[in-house]
């Protein structure tokens, strides 16, 4: 199922939960889990709030509270870069339930790769050295809804993109997945996808940005407040209105570190 079906948010809410396996990679309670509705059967990941781990600096709600707010501010920016997310009961308890995407093999948007061997067009983020010793350079596709997906990340504040959090669908779509530590209210932004630092924000994310701050005097605060605190909600509103101010990447602030580790 294609997160555009426009039965998938139905299958997602209502549908019977199968479990298939669990992701052993993943830091808390991972399923991968087939879901059926009405003879309608989808993919999904599943993520019970009893699986998760308890965070320090990350006191207040869910993490899978965390995903879903993540989830309503890519939707209300008009960005479809994550996944449909919600929450519902599942086989073990309340949780985060998000449409699987398939991903096109040998396609990587980010990648540790010899400096001679860097694709045309990509930016440089982090010049390091591999097991060997030898210099590799971390770097990003140039893709416009990579940067999209940069954006977001800053508007969330999104403290664990990784590489393998970065999705490129066969059909060429960029998702990002694994928004369980984002709209912190202290910066705490880490992330992979610094190629744009001192860049101009396009001028179709500058107009997301304007509506999407325009929705934060409606409903969409209250939506948020269901997931997250008024602190962090009013931070969001704060991290708008910097980037509308600026208009333009920012780099990192030198408080935090910069890109999460392992990087992938």
């Amino acid at each position: 199922m294609h997160p555009d079906d426009p039965a998938v948010r139905e299958v997602l809410a209502h549908g019977r939960i199968e479990v298939e396996g669990r992701l052993v990679e993943a830091s808390n309670a991972t399923l991968f889990c087939s879901v059926e509705h009405e003879g309608v059967t989808a993919e999904c990941v599943y993520k019970p709030v009893r699986g998760e781990r308890p965070l320090w600096d990350f006191p207040d709600g869910t993490l899978a509270g965390r995903e879903v707010g993540s989830f309503l501010v890519a939707e209300a920016l008009g960005w479809h870069l994550i996944p449909p997310t919600l929450l519902r009961e599942g086989p073990f308890g309340p949780g985060m339930v998000q449409l699987w995407v398939d991903t096109e093999e040998g396609s990587d948007l980010v990648d540790l790769v010899p400096p001679s061997e860097v694709p045309e067009g990509w930016r440089a983020v982090l010049r390091a050295q591999d097991h060997r010793g030898d210099p590799v350079l971390l770097a990003h596709s140039p893709h416009e809804e990579l940067r999209r997906l940069a954006v977001l990340d800053i508007v969330i504040n999104n403290a664990d993109r990784k590489g393998g959090h970065v999705l490129h669908s066969p059909r060429g779509e960029v998702f990002g997945v694994d928004h369980g530590v984002s709209l912190n209210a202290e910066s705490k932004l880490r992330t992979v996808l610094w190629g744009w630092i001192g860049e101009r924000l396009p001028a179709d994310a500058v107009e997301a940005l304007s509506r999407f701050r325009a929705l934060l005097e409606g409903d969409l605060a209250s939506r948020l407040a269901e997931h997250v605190t008024p602190k962090e909600v009013q931070a969001l509103v704060d991290r708008v209105d910097a980037l509308l101010t600026t208009g333009e990447f920012p780099a990192p602030s030198g408080d935090w570190p910069a890109i999460p580790w392992p990087a992938f």
